[in-house]
């Protein structure tokens, strides 16, 4: 499956790259690993700063970012930029490779996660009303506020050692341990 964080444009800039840098970074070849970060346009020149200098100094992880986005990161890191093609929407990247794309409303990443997620999404925001309508409206195994897609595991949700994850649509969804 692939994972999504929609960074909201009321959030804290600090606590969201920590979470961005837990839910890509600490083990990238698994499968609740970050795949696509959504920011809204109002916080991407502020999150999309803060996200290079981070992952900028390690010069570990690849971005690919979209037409705005590419726009936005200055290159004077050791972060890798790509421009972003349709196949990196979608894509589980099992690596320490992530996918940015900018839009204009939690509308259009609500839209973006139900083409392209069904195994964890979060969103990262301080709108009480955007984080229940995330909650609410996001159809996938796990949905989080606030949290890395991380947690999204059998022994983090106490059913001890897991066995798999279910990302179908039916009411058995998520690890199964």
């Amino acid at each position: 499956g692939v994972c999504h964080i929609y960074v909201d444009s009321k959030v804290d800039i600090e606590n969201a790259v920590s979470i961005l840098d837990n839910a890509k970074v600490q083990r990238p070849t698994v499968c609740n690993a970050l795949d696509t970060i959504l920011i809204h346009s109002e916080k991407a020149p502020e999150i999309l700063s803060a996200i290079e200098k981070k992952w900028g100094q390690k010069g570990n992880v690849e971005v690919h970012a979209d037409e705005r986005a590419f726009g936005m990161l200055t290159g004077d890191t050791k972060l890798v930029v790509k421009p972003a093609t349709s196949d990196d929407w979608g894509q589980e990247f099992l690596s320490l490779t992530v996918a940015i794309k900018i839009v204009d409303s939690i509308d259009e990443a609500m839209a973006h996660i139900a083409q392209h997620g069904d195994h964890s999404e979060a969103i990262l925001t301080h709108n009480k009303q955007n984080a229940e309508r995330f909650l609410n409206e996001v159809d996938s195994a796990a949905v989080y506020v606030n949290a890395s897609t991380r947690f999204t595991d059998g022994g983090q949700f106490g059913l001890g050692a897991e066995v798999a994850i279910s990302t179908n649509k039916l009411h058995a969804r998520g690890p199964m341990g």
